[in-house]
């Protein structure tokens, strides 16, 4: 691939500028402007000149001839709001007194808290929360440690653990600085499936030290989400505790990808016409989320898929930097064996998983794709290609993000997913959960209503989870996994 990564470079300068602004790159300015007429909209022309996309304008106050003047305004990132403030600071008549970046200000402090449920007002209160009352409490549950379900927080919380070596896009960054994602990853499952959750950042990167840490946790909790932690490792360390906790663990870079990958391109097939069988899939990033989708989609009944790492194809007989994951994946995956360019790949491929990094592939590859081609690029924040270049060439596109259709986005299955297995104290995640969570997702959207820019639910739509929870409930019932069972009309 070496070819298409210095392709790649270029691609990615050619296609910075049209990202669109984003609220995650929100600025608030603090401007002191001449109260006369025009003033206020040589600012407002200068900024959208810029590409800045202006949210608000609010008055602070009146300083003689002046006016002081906070406007929210969207850029593309933080070089670009750097350019607008220094655009500003020339221009006459303006002074810039002060500039707030609004996602630092949302993480004053952090983002989440533990609140109590119960009152701690009186005596009573305390004896009975506390000592004396609690001890009979722990002796119930040390009598019968399933009353733990029920007499403490864990049939309800949700462990987000971490070790920080692969966050976001950003690499490894240790668990401090992994600390903002997890938090919001505990405000998501809150949020979207009631579910309580809780930061764990560990301080080691050793397989044996997390799944060792993990284990001795697991008393406080319903369920392990892993978060963020970098591939082949992640895979050891899910398999592991899988089978030596009986709680559910699931890797959610994984997994949750997979799931609203498989939901996503349920509903495209729908539109397009094809069968998961007939399908070309080319898939580039073999890590831990492209060997998840790619195992999900084989499991749904697709037969060829061809996967690219920063080295080429892997294939059965490849020996160069390969690990016990990519051994397996080229066991079952590509079975023509092909070996040649990501670009000859392409030429007749259904569908294009991007799971690796910006501008990957080109509208040349893309245009030589088959008939009703889809391609979901989901690197963030700058996908493979953007939806501008490929949108020409392609029947459905999906990214990552969130200001363009159809986002691929994990939110969509963790909250309902966890919703549903603690719901049923589920001992394991199994396949059978994760396809009923894909088909679950997926038929949030009745077929009168799909269209090629919307083939999936958007993150705030309520249903997603409450339908997720109710399948993947049904799934641990009819699994075996489940230690609690629920009457099938009352899921």
């Amino acid at each position: 691939m070496e070819t298409t990564k210095q392709t790649s470079m270029s691609a990615t300068k050619d296609s910075s500028s049209k990202i669109r602004p984003s609220a995650s790159y929100s600025l608030t300015l603090r401007l002191k402007i001449m109260n006369e007429p025009g003033s206020l909209g040589a600012v407002t022309s200068l900024i959208g000149e810029m590409g800045g996309d202006i949210g608000a304008i609010d008055i602070h106050s009146i300083e003689g001839p002046h006016m002081i003047r906070d406007l929210t305004v969207n850029m593309r990132d933080s070089h670009h709001g750097d350019e607008l403030v220094a655009a500003l600071e020339k221009k006459p008549g303006v002074e810039v007194i002060h500039v707030s970046d609004r996602t630092f200000l949302m993480h004053l402090g952090g983002k989440i808290s533990v609140t109590n449920k119960a009152p701690l007002k009186t005596r009573d209160d305390l004896s009975m929360a506390y000592t004396p009352g609690v001890a009979r409490v722990c002796m119930a549950i040390h009598e019968d440690k399933e009353k733990a379900y029920t007499l403490t927080i864990k049939g309800n919380m949700v462990a987000v653990v971490t070790d920080g070596s692969a966050v976001l896009g950003l690499g490894n960054i240790g668990p401090e600085a992994a600390m903002p994602v997890m938090e919001g990853k505990a405000m998501l499952f809150k949020e979207f499936g009631k579910v309580e959750a809780f930061p764990i950042c560990l301080n080691t990167q050793d397989t044996e030290e997390i799944i060792t840490a993990v284990k001795n946790i697991a008393p406080v909790f319903g369920g392990i989400n892993l978060e963020d932690i970098a591939a082949p490792r992640c895979f050891e360390i899910e398999d592991r505790l899988k089978r030596e906790i009986d709680i559910p663990v699931f890797h959610d870079d994984q997994h949750g990808t997979a799931v609203v990958v498989l939901a996503a391109l349920i509903n495209s097939l729908k539109i397009v016409k094809k069968e998961m069988k007939d399908l070309k899939v080319i898939v580039t990033g073999v890590g831990a989320a492209g060997v998840s989708c790619s195992k999900i989609l084989l499991s749904a009944g697709v037969q060829n898929i061809i996967g690219f790492d920063t080295t080429g194809p892997i294939y059965e007989g490849r020996t160069n930097r390969m690990n016990f994951m990519k051994d397996w994946f080229a066991e079952h995956t590509n079975p023509e064996k092909f070996n040649g360019s990501l670009h000859d790949a392409m030429k007749g491929a259904d569908v294009f998983l991007g799971l690796s990094g910006p501008g990957t592939i080109t509208a040349e590859d893309v245009k030589v794709m088959g008939d009703d081609a889809i391609v979901f690029a989901m690197a963030n924040p700058t996908p493979e290609i953007m939806p501008e270049e490929a949108d020409p060439y392609v029947r459905i596109m999906a990214t990552g993000r969130s200001d363009y259709p159809n986002q691929i986005n994990n939110v969509l299955c963790f909250p309902g997913m966890f919703r549903g297995a603690l719901d049923v104290r589920a001992t394991d995640i199994t396949e059978e959960m994760k396809i009923a969570a894909a088909h679950a997702i997926a038929n949030c959207i009745a077929e009168e209503e799909l269209h090629e820019d919307y083939v999936i639910p958007g993150v705030f739509n309520t249903q997603v989870a409450e339908n997720v929870a109710r399948e993947v409930a049904r799934a641990a019932i009819k699994g075996g996994v489940a230690r609690k069972i629920i009457a099938d009309e009352n899921l």
